[in-house]
């Protein structure tokens, strides 16, 4: 997926392409709006568990449970376990630990930030994304895409508002999430060409519990009453299934169709935390979503004409 905890963090969804015999840009996009609004009901459910629960737990928990789920499939499917395979151990773990890093941070900036601000920063994640896929795979990207680039950078610059707004620490939170996130896509496309999606995401969640696990232990406790253990599994639920949409959406379709759709997360989460929290999407949040969804819009499509041209010089 392209968004970070993304918060509405996605855990997973590594950006593949189907090959083009199995494109169905339809039927992904159907599939990412179920994801999108999954997403956005996991977002609203972590604002709520934050208030009674630290965010350090619900990670965990989310995690914990999922793997639980997961490990249950690959016991009773033989397919499923025959479907786990770990080639490349190094990559897998540097990328769920950034995910897992991540996904901590961005829990934190969701139960501190107003949620639109916090879904906008996430946002960023594609552009950090397409500066560690020029670092990571050796990409040369043109000048329009660098410009796009820093057009999105500048619109988190106008969310943030360094120097006229007193410094937040769920903001840096919230940045470096996405910076984390963004810098887990390329990996994820890597680690799923070479072990398979559902390996990608097993990882993930292992290695997220792993690292969970020594900074949950002082504060550990049990969900207290019913009403909090069931917005723990509605967490666990939505997230899951927005991870798994995210899969089968990009196994489906395009990236660059399904962009736009990802973003219209930001309606529902506006939607949201008025109904819910009360809150009132900040104007200058609002213009640097334009800014960033515009840049990360282009910069999905430069990507998708450079991919064709790669194909094209392949055959």
């Amino acid at each position: 997926s392209q968004q970070g905890p993304q918060t509405g963090i996605t855990m997973t969804a590594p950006q593949i392409s189907a090959p083009p015999s199995s494109t169905d840009n339809l039927r992904a996009m159907g599939i990412m709006v179920i994801s999108v609004i999954a997403s956005s009901a996991m977002t609203l459910f972590v604002r709520e568990l934050s208030q009674v629960m630290d965010t350090r737990l619900i990670v965990f928990y989310r995690a914990f449970l999922t793997m639980l789920v997961m490990i249950a499939i690959i016991a009773i499917i033989p397919a499923r376990r025959q479907a786990i395979r770990i080639t490349r151990p190094a990559m897998h773990f540097w990328r769920g630990l950034a995910i897992a890093v991540s996904t901590h941070l961005g829990y934190f900036a969701i139960s501190r930030l107003e949620l639109v601000t916090a879904t906008v920063i996430f946002f960023s994640a594609p552009i950090f994304a397409a500066v560690f896929g020029a670092i990571l795979h050796g990409e040369r990207p043109g000048v329009r895409r660098i410009t796009a680039i820093c057009v999105g950078f500048l619109g988190v610059l106008f969310v943030l508002r360094p120097g006229v707004v007193s410094f937040d620490p769920a903001m840096l939170a919230a940045l470096s999430s996405s910076l984390l996130f963004g810098f887990a896509l390329p990996l994820s496309r890597e680690v799923a060409n070479a072990d398979g999606t559902w390996s990608a995401y097993f990882s993930s969640l292992v290695v997220t519990v792993v690292v969970s696990l020594p900074i949950i232990i002082p504060i550990f406790t049990l969900p207290q009453t019913a009403m909090i253990a069931l917005l723990v599994i509605l967490t666990t639920a939505s997230g899951a299934t927005r991870s798994i949409c995210d899969i089968r959406a990009y196994q489906l379709g395009e990236a660059s169709v399904l962009a736009p759709v990802t973003y219209t997360r930001l309606i529902f989460i506006g939607i949201g935390g008025y109904l819910i929290f009360g809150e009132v999407p900040d104007q200058a949040a609002l213009i640097g979503a334009a800014i960033i969804i515009g840049a990360a819009l282009y910069i999905a499509r430069r990507q998708a004409i450079a991919r064709r041209r790669r194909a094209l010089q392949k055959m």
